[in-house]
């Protein structure tokens, strides 16, 4: 979905047939001013999508802060320019946007700091319709991003294996499926699990579930053979020994699902 239809359906969501407190006391004719403001610090994102909302209502928004950028309390991120209709019309989709997508880059800018030179990812547990600005999010909290969807890139989970009868099998069949520039990604919940991947050639291995000292265990037993992805109740407060276990990253859903929205505010600071 683009964000022209993700926007358009979520203005039809909140106004429906009219936004009937705004129509009832704001003269058509009437223009104004507006800035959004942060009420504690947060890293922003979710200036594109606050752009579209109030483009479609035919006002203007004028970034202040870019995505990816630290706000301090009092800081204007954005002002929008246009009719008070549509500002206030605009103010709840665009402030939400805001809201939620500064809140998950501020919890991943937050996680990241944890574990210097750490490789930190997020997953596919996003909200539908919403991943594309998600994993936006993430990037401007400075982790990176896994596969974007069930469609660019293998990854062989616990119920695949129990489905293909086994680690191996599974791993080979993916082999035997995708294309020479695809790689093949494993889930393995134990070491005999880890052995048995790495036997049938899997590039890289998603340790699910295990303790700092079973990671470490790993990565002495794959020694380079392939790449190593720690995963599975994963915090801040794990981070560092994680990267201290050596493997090669690690992936969080939480750094979506777990983050809370940020703090802004809209005020009309002109009306004529």
């Amino acid at each position: 979905m683009t964000l022209t239809e993700l926007v358009r359906l979520t203005l039809q969501e909140d106004l429906g047939s009219g936004d009937v407190t705004t129509l009832a006391t704001v003269d058509a004719h009437r223009r104004g001013h507006a800035k959004v403001v942060a009420k504690h610090p947060l890293v922003v994102c979710g200036q594109e999508a606050a752009a579209e909302v109030f483009r479609q209502l035919d006002a203007r928004w004028s970034p202040r802060v870019e995505d990816g950028a630290p706000a301090q309390p009092g800081d204007v991120v954005g002002e929008v320019d246009g009719t008070l209709r549509a500002l206030l019309m605009g103010e709840r989709a665009a402030l939400n946007f805001l809201m939620r997508l500064s809140g998950i880059a501020t919890h991943t800018r937050s996680v990241v700091a944890a574990a210097p030179g750490l490789r930190v990812l997020d997953t596919r547990k996003t909200t539908p319709l919403h991943r594309a600005l998600e994993k936006h999010a993430v990037r401007c909290g400075g982790a990176a991003n896994h596969r974007f969807g069930l469609y660019d890139g293998v990854l062989i989970k616990d119920n695949h294996i129990v489905a293909a009868g086994g680690v191996g099998v599974a791993i080979r069949r993916a082999r035997a499926h995708a294309h020479h520039l695809l790689k093949i990604e494993c889930e393995v919940e134990t070491l005999d699990e880890l052995r048995e991947a790495l036997d049938a050639g899997a590039d890289a291995i998603l340790l699910d579930n295990m303790d700092d000292a079973t990671l470490a265990e790993a990565v002495s037993i794959t020694a380079g053979r392939a790449l190593l992805e720690a995963s599975g109740n994963m915090n801040a407060a794990r981070l560092a020994g994680v990267a201290r276990a050596g493997v090669d990253c690690v992936s969080m859903g939480g750094l979506i699902h777990q983050a809370r929205w940020a703090d802004l505010s809209m005020r009309i600071t002109e009306a004529t």
